[in-house]
C-alpha cells in the first residue's frame, strides 16, 4: 500500500496558517476553496497528518505550485502498491486495466471521507436537513444538482451502505456491474474523485485511448453508455417517472443473472 498520508508537523501547520493569513482568508474560506470541511482544515493547522489526495486542494486554496517539502515525491507510486487495498478489484484490472482498479480503490476512500464528513455535519441538525443547508459540503458540488434537497442523513447512510457493498464486491473479485442508478453514481464519483491520485502520477502513463476518453472512460465502458451524464449532469429536468429520477435510484434496473444479457437502457424510456 502507498503511504496515504503526509505526516503532520508544526512546521507544515505554520506554513499553512501563515500562507492563509497572507492571502487574507478565513479558515472557512480556505476550507471551501480546498473542498474540505472546516474541522478538517483546522486539523491541518493543528499539525495533524494530511491525506495525500487532499494536497491538491490545499495547494489550490493557498495558490501553491506544490505542497511544501513534497516536490515530485508523490509521483513515485504505482498501481502495484495499491493491490493490497481493501477495494482493489481484480475484475476491473482484468477487464479495463490497472488504472481502473486503482481509480476505484483510491476513489472509494475519498468518497467515504466525503460521506462521513457530511454525515457528521447533518447528524447535529434537525431531521430532514439536507446538504444545501450546510456551510460547506464535500458532496454538494459533485452530486446531481436537481435533487439537492433530497440529500439528507438517510440518503447519505444509504450511499455509504451502497459504497460498502461495491467495495466488498471489488475485494471479492466479483463483477462490478451496476444494477441501480445509485451504484452507477458510486462508480462515477469514485473515478472522478480519484483523478487527483492519477494526476499525481500514481498510475502509469495512460494509453492513447485513455487520454481521449478521459479518466472516467473505464466507467462508461463498464456501464456500456454515458446515460448517467446525459440524464443527471447535463441540466435536463427529470420527471418522477423517469428511470434516473431520484425516487428510482435504488431500483434494480438490470438483470441480476450474469448468464443473461443486461437489459437495454433504451427500453427503459419507451
Amino acid at each position: 500500500m502507498p503511504q496515504k498520508t503526509i505526516k503532520g508537523s508544526s512546521e507544515i501547520a505554520q506554513q499553512i496558517r501563515r500562507r492563509r493569513n497572507e492571502l487574507g482568508l478565513t479558515i472557512e474560506e480556505a476550507a471551501s476553496r480546498a473542498n474540505v470541511g472546516i474541522k478538517t482544515w483546522c486539523r491541518y493547522e493543528a499539525g495533524e497528518s494530511i491525506r495525500r489526495e487532499k494536497c491538491k486542494g490545499i495547494c489550490k486554496a493557498l495558490n501553491w505550485r506544490s505542497f511544501p517539502g513534497q516536490g515530485d515525491q508523490d509521483r513515485k507510486d504505482s498501481p502495484d502498491e495499491y493491490r493490497d487495498h481493501g477495494a482493489w478489484s481484480d475484475y476491473l484490472e482484468d477487464s479495463f486495466g490497472a488504472d481502473a482498479a486503482l481509480s476505484f480503490a483510491a476513489g472509494s476512500d475519498i468518497l467515504l471521507d466525503h460521506i462521513e464528513e457530511d454525515t457528521g455535519a447533518l447528524s447535529s441538525m434537525p431531521k430532514g436537513s439536507h446538504l444545501g443547508q450546510l456551510d460547506i459540503s464535500l458532496l454538494r458540488d459533485i452530486l446531481p444538482g436537481q435533487f439537492l434537497m433530497e440529500y439528507d442523513y438517510d440518503f447519505l447512510y444509504r450511499l455509504k451502505c451502497a459504497l460498502k457493498e461495491m467495495t466488498d464486491r471489488a475485494y471479492a473479485g466479483e463483477p462490478m456491474t451496476a444494477y441501480s442508478v445509485l451504484q452507477e453514481l458510486i462508480l462515477y464519483l469514485c473515478s472522478r474523485e480519484s483523478a487527483v491520485i492519477l494526476e499525481l502520477g500514481a498510475c502509469p502513463d495512460p494509453s492513447e485511448d485513455q487520454k481521449e476518453d478521459g479518466k472516467e472512460g473505464w466507467v462508461f465502458d463498464l456501464l456500456g453508455d454515458a446515460d448517467l451524464i446525459t440524464f443527471l449532469y447535463s441540466g435536463q429536468y427529470l420527471k418522477q417517472d423517469h428511470s434516473y429520477h431520484f425516487s428510482h435510484w435504488d431500483d434494480l434496473r438490470f438483470d441480476l443473472s450474469e448468464d443473461e444479457p443486461k437489459s437495454s437502457l433504451a427500453s427503459l424510456f419507451e
